[in-house]
């Protein structure tokens, strides 16, 4: 009995958990790379699926492309869940072994982008599953998070071998949080290795076009990791293009605009969820 009992917990532990707030909690795989099983964490509210035309909000962690981890972005995915939406965050491969050496062969911000759009594609794919209309699905990161969010719609040279490309990994709407345009720098270089040549190619800066998703970034001017003006280049580069991009900076911020604020791992705090708040609203993604 105790052993059947344990093996009752374990499964609700791995596949649905109830939080205090009433949310439920999923865990699914939507991608096996290599040896690697890749999961979503899905957070929304046990009403949420008897609704229609729900939004989307899928969300990348930071870290350089080899450090950081889903859990990151678990209290905006609470906090939107709790407010109608269905939200994701996105466990992507990392550049970095069970030891903590960095980089590790085969891995690069390459792979990163290709889980990224895979991971769109699967959320895109599973959006009658969820109730989620497929023009509201939205995407946003903190640092390469960012990085990634903006390869989902702007990088079409790299995707999985086993994605169905006949689904579309393009968000109709973009959020940054300290997000990494441009990859023209040193640890990029370093991790890309042999594949270093392809930095142009993952690299939203040196792919503008026409056509992409309106976009809320936010920076803090002090950013000490990626540079303000690398932000304001890329904003001024893709609105010649006609494409829609919101640019809110702070004073005296750096790379983690909430430091201090561990409901939202310092990522950012309420007044800057707020503004993001009104752009969904804008758009008619939040209600």
């Amino acid at each position: 009995m105790r052993i059947t009992f344990a093996i009752v917990l374990l499964l609700l532990a791995r596949n649905v958990s109830a939080t205090t707030d009433s949310l439920i909690h999923k865990r699914v795989i939507y991608k096996v790379a290599d040896t690697s099983s890749l999961h979503l964490d899905i957070f929304y509210a046990p009403g949420a699926l008897k609704q229609k035309n729900n939004t989307a909000l899928v969300f990348i962690h930071g870290g350089g492309w080899a450090y950081g981890s889903p859990s990151e972005f678990y209290g905006a995915c609470r906090r939107y869940a709790m407010a109608g939406a269905i939200t994701f965050s996105v466990q992507y491969r990392l550049s970095k072994d069970s030891k903590g050496n960095v980089p590790i062969a085969g891995i690069t911000p390459v792979e990163c982008v290709k889980d990224a759009r895979s991971a769109m594609r699967w959320v895109r794919e599973h959006a009658s599953e969820f109730s989620i209309d497929p023009q509201k699905i939205v995407v946003g990161g903190q640092s390469v998070g960012g990085h990634l969010s903006y390869a989902t719609a702007y990088i079409d040279q790299h995707n999985e071998a086993t994605d169905n490309l006949n689904v579309s990994p393009m968000p109709n709407a973009i959020i940054s949080y300290s997000g990494t345009a441009n990859c023209m720098e040193a640890w990029c270089d370093m991790l890309l290795g042999e594949k270093r040549n392809q930095i142009w190619s993952i690299s939203p800066a040196h792919n503008v076009k026409k056509g992409m998703p309106p976009t809320l970034a936010f920076h803090g001017k002090e950013d000490n990791i990626v540079p303000l003006w690398t932000v304001q280049f890329f904003k001024n580069d893709t609105e010649k293009l006609g494409n829609h991009f919101e640019f809110v900076t702070y004073e005296g911020r750096k790379h983690y605009l909430g430091m201090g604020n561990k409901t939202y791992s310092n990522l950012f705090d309420e007044e800057i969820l707020q503004k993001t708040d009104d752009f969904l609203r804008r758009l008619g993604f939040l209600k």
